[in-house]
């Protein structure tokens, strides 16, 4: 088993690190990263070694995109999607749903799995869908809407989407969820060219208008209920989502308390000739960031470590995880004020690392489930559901 140096390894980061810019100024695609990537081995690493992967576990890889992150939070996000999908169809082959082994099987092939999940005033998200999937006779399923934030857009090969089942008899909260995987060589698809964000350009998230999109038979993987459940699928697209999506903005965190300090070393006050480092207001602030962030450490470790042993949290499963996102997010803004405030007004400058890294954090605002979701999930929890 391969470790984590041995495929992120310096000179590789490093060459991340300094393309980061280009990517976002110009607002381009980070391609010659994925292309790096993907020859480094690192798309493959959660695949089992018995189907030709390099076997990570999921706390390895958690702790690999943190690593990425800080050196280039875009190109993390963007293959984050990718590495959800393959925790997944990790998660559901091991309790035997075997229809997700084309997942292992073609990103060993080099395939690339990009996330077709988000729709425009869907704040339902896994549990209803706008996206109408009409079934054919052959089993294959026809998919019509519109999917936003569809992350590696000018790259992906298979596109896991899902929609409700239009053809289906019944009233709407009735038809079944269909999730498949939709081939980038098939008709009936488009990419909107939308993507002018603030922050993360680099993912070129772009939507993605389906317009009888046909996936075929073998590539239609489940059939849910809409509205809430406990079906394993449910449960391995939340674990595996907001556990790696939270891995990338501790890596913002790591990256913003490192350059804090440098640039706070790097000053010199002019009133005692001593460096800012040595100021006990700056020494308060990043202590106080470090603090924030040693606690988001430990949250994000236990429950990769959790996921991964099988743990049996029950129903504060969900209340848990979304915890887990919410305080990576709000940990990487918070860290990022604390370290542009120690580091000088230059610092906010457009060109400043520590600027598009704060963009970059904004991000974290809108990925699923949002705060207003999550606290949804811990008041049902703590209080139960409203009456």
């Amino acid at each position: 088993m391969s470790a984590i140096d041995d495929v992120l390894t310096h000179q590789l980061l490093e060459r991340i690190r300094q393309r980061a810019p280009g990517y976002d100024e110009a607002n381009e695609f980070c391609r010659e990263d994925l292309d790096e990537l993907q020859q480094a081995g690192y798309l493959k690493a959660l695949v089992p070694q018995k189907y030709g992967g390099l076997g990570w576990s999921l706390p390895q890889l958690v702790e690999a995109q943190r690593l990425l992150a800080a050196h280039a939070p875009a190109t993390a996000l963007a293959v984050n999607m990718h590495h959800v999908w393959v925790s997944v169809a990790r998660q559901m082959v091991a309790h035997h749903h075997l229809e997700f082994e084309q997942v292992l099987t073609e990103t060993v092939e080099g395939h690339l799995f990009a996330f077709g999940i988000s729709e425009p005033g869907n704040d339902a998200v896994l549990f209803d869908s706008t996206t109408q999937a009409r079934v054919h006779d052959d089993g294959s399923v026809s998919f019509t809407g519109t999917k936003i934030f569809t992350t590696l857009s000018p790259a992906w090969t298979r596109l896991g989407l899902f929609g409700k089942d239009s053809s289906a008899s019944g009233a709407a909260e009735e038809r079944p969820l269909i999730f498949g995987f939709l081939p980038r060589e098939a008709q009936g698809w488009e990419v909107l060219g939308d993507w002018d964000m603030l922050g993360m350009r680099a993912t070129h998230s772009n939507a993605t208008a389906l317009k009888g999109a046909r996936v075929p038979a073998e590539r239609i993987v489940r059939r849910l209920p809409a509205g809430p459940n406990q079906d394993p699928l449910v449960f391995a697209v939340f674990s595996s989502f907001l556990t790696l999506l939270a891995s990338v903005y501790t890596g913002i965190g790591d990256r913003a308390l490192q350059l804090g300090a440098e640039h706070a070393a790097s000053r010199t006050a002019l009133t005692t000739g001593q460096g800012m480092d040595q100021d006990p207001d700056i020494r308060y602030k990043m202590a106080e960031a470090q603090l924030q962030q040693l606690a988001l450490d430990a949250q994000l470790r236990g429950l990769a470590e959790a996921i991964e042993r099988g743990a049996d949290y029950g129903a504060s499963w969900f209340p848990r995880l979304v915890t887990l996102r919410t305080s990576a997010t709000r940990t990487a803004r918070a860290v990022l004020e604390a370290a542009l405030n120690v580091s000088g007004g230059a610092q906010y400058r457009r060109t400043s690392e520590l600027s598009r890294l704060h963009r970059d954090a904004l991000a974290g605002i809108h990925h699923p489930s949002d705060n207003e979701s999550a606290h949804r999930t811990l008041a049902n929890f703590i209080l139960g559901p409203l009456t």
